[in-house]
């Protein structure tokens, strides 16, 4: 007499086995269907990304173009505002530019007149608070120590900086300010966003004030 099978005790069914019959474990499988969906939307919303932070990082790249014409180290800096629902993580509205600078450093002999420096002090004007915890950074090069302590002090979700800075850099490079377990808060760094725009306009910038300090002296090789 057959056996109850494995998917209930229909003893038409093939699942049925005669009494001395091995058990059979049949793996439940996920859907393949729904896997390709999910997969699908990840891999959009990763295009969606991408192309949005380049789409930021050129406007920090014209702010640095603007830093040049001014005659300082060309870094440029854009933060973007994008309001989330603390309990859903939904966003509330859609993003926005609230500040843009470049750097200014020796026009206003401050040594904190970095581009993304003087960006963040424009966004909390921008927002009336201190707090820029649903703030972007994005930035044509790496951040310093200095700049890298003031998102962590600010909050801020995250960081995008476009050419790494192998003297001075505090989000990867030399240190990584944004991922110290030590401190009370840590934020997401997104690096090489426009990165060869970036080390270009920088390694231009230089090349003409050496050749300005030097005119006699062969190019270097980039």
């Amino acid at each position: 007499m057959p056996q109850k099978g494995i998917w209930g005790s229909n003893p038409h069914s093939s699942a049925s086995f005669e009494k001395d019959s091995p058990t059979v474990i049949v793996p439940v499988t996920q859907n393949p269907t729904a896997e390709a969906q999910r997969s699908a939307a990840g891999s959009a919303d990763e295009e969606a990304r991408r192309q949005a932070d380049e789409a930021y990082m050129a406007l920090a790249l014209e702010e640095a173009r603007l830093a040049a014409d001014a005659g300082e180290v060309p870094i440029g800096a854009v933060v973007v505002h994008h309001p989330t629902d603390r309990s859903t993580r939904r966003p509330l509205a859609e993003p926005r530019v609230i500040a843009r600078a470049h750097n200014l450093r020796e026009t206003l002999n401050s040594p904190s007149a970095h581009a993304e420096f003087l960006a963040m002090q424009q966004a909390s004007e921008a927002l009336g608070a201190w707090r820029l915890a649903d703030c972007t950074v994005y930035v044509t090069l790496e951040p310093c120590i200095m700049c890298a302590g003031l998102m962590h002090q600010a909050r801020v979700s995250r960081c995008v900086y476009g050419a790494p800075d192998p003297k001075a850099g505090a989000c990867g490079t030399l240190y990584a300010i944004n991922a110290d377990e030590r401190l009370n808060h840590r934020f997401e760094v997104t690096p090489g966003v426009l990165e060869d725009q970036s080390r270009s306009l920088l390694q231009g910038f230089f090349a003409t004030r050496r050749k300005a300090k030097h005119p006699d002296q062969p190019e270097q090789p980039q």
